[in-house]
């Protein structure tokens, strides 16, 4: 039993469904309630994905990628970062693509795979019962199963449910986005910084693009929709060059969101019994490093392939998270680094890092 059908869970459903495991994936939403803006799959999760067979597929309907492109605060080139190409030297090095896209890619193919998808259906209560689970859902149905993983995100309720304590951290950041039509000029992630906040633009497809925005050293809050595009347009109007196009195109958008910058990292074991978590309900970085998907979609990979390497779940398990925890911590741990250089004005030991870590991250899962 899978709680959550987002990208951990369904990447986890697939892989374990693949392994002989019989899949029931319990999700609250709706059938299409993944409707989300977009997102960047970093090299990871292309060598991830390619592993699964699913590279094509994200590629053919998303928009591939080798650079991120910095610009100093007066609109003038700061550096470039050329991103390891991790699926073959003519391959992009990452691609954009638009969040529905890659779950239909991913909800395709775990039913392909056997894998059952359960909506408007949550967790409600768990025990263990020997070398079993009881899992109670919301439905009023019982089910008793080998293996439970939490895969239902940074407000995860498993989480909740099996005991461990997680706070969120929110770290002054609101972050905007908005989709747009891509400019010609943006081939790869551009990201623009500010004297206060900092912007940028990744391509989705050949057409279209999402604008984002990271507000610093402002509380959480909530903003009637009616607002949201022309506040959009006031906060980029300080960035010069570029970002002119990008505000208008921005503040034309029908599709605006600001949300806070949140993260997660489980301290400790991620598992009790033969329950696990996985995806943001165990690590949730912020977004400056891109690869909160990355470490999903591996997570599932490892995880089926960890269980099908031993003979017991609870050997598997704790395998999964003696590989994991390290690097799912340096990214949580680096994310939150940037987001203090960039509070701090300090942009270019914030592009150093990002370099320096997703050269860490190219190393295997």
């Amino acid at each position: 039993m899978i709680v959550g059908a987002g990208v951990a869970g369904l990447t986890a459903g697939i892989a374990l469904a693949r392994g002989g495991w019989q899949v029931e994936i319990a999700e609250i939403g709706p059938p299409e309630a993944d409707t989300g803006w977009g997102l960047c799959l970093t090299g990871p999760s292309l060598r991830a994905l390619a592993e699964l067979g699913l590279v094509d597929a994200c590629l053919a309907e998303g928009y591939g990628m080798r650079t991120i492109t910095h610009v100093d605060v007066d609109g003038e080139p700061a550096g470039e970062v050329e991103l390891p190409r991790l699926i073959g030297a003519r391959r992009p090095a990452m691609a954009g693509i638009a969040r529905p896209v890659l779950h239909r890619i991913l909800h395709t193919e775990a039913e392909r795979c056997g894998v059952v998808v359960r909506h408007g259906m949550s967790l409600v209560a768990v025990d263990q019962d020997g070398e079993l689970v009881r899992v109670a859902l919301s439905d009023g149905t019982v089910r008793r199963v080998a293996l439970l993983v939490g895969a239902d995100g940074i407000r995860s309720s498993t989480r909740g449910l099996l005991g461990f304590a997680t706070p969120l951290g929110f770290h002054g950041q609101m972050v905007w986005r908005a989709l747009v039509p891509r400019p010609p000029w943006a081939t790869g992630i551009q990201q623009f910084a500010g004297k206060t906040d900092t912007a940028g633009l990744v391509p989705l497809t050949d057409r279209q693009a999402y604008v984002f925005l990271t507000e610093n050293g402002v509380e959480r809050s909530v903003l009637p929709d009616a607002d949201l595009a022309p506040c959009l347009r006031q906060l980029l109007e300080p960035f010069p060059g570029r970002v002119a196009e990008i505000r208008s195109l921005a503040s034309e958008s029908e599709s605006v969101v600001r949300r806070p910058v949140l993260t997660a990292l489980l301290e400790g074991d991620w598992h009790r019994g033969a329950s696990v978590v996985i995806g943001d309900a165990a690590h949730a970085p912020a977004p400056q490093m891109a690869s909160g998907a990355a470490l999903a979609i591996e997570d599932g990979l490892v995880l089926a392939r960890e269980l099908g390497r031993h003979e017991s779940v609870g050997a598997g398990l704790r395998a999964f998270v003696s590989r994991r925890t390290q690097r799912c911590r340096t990214l949580v741990e680096t994310s939150v680094a940037i987001v203090g250089l960039e509070q701090a004005r300090r942009h270019h030991e914030a592009y150093g890092l990002v370099d320096s870590c997703h050269r860490l991250m190219a190393e295997p899962a």
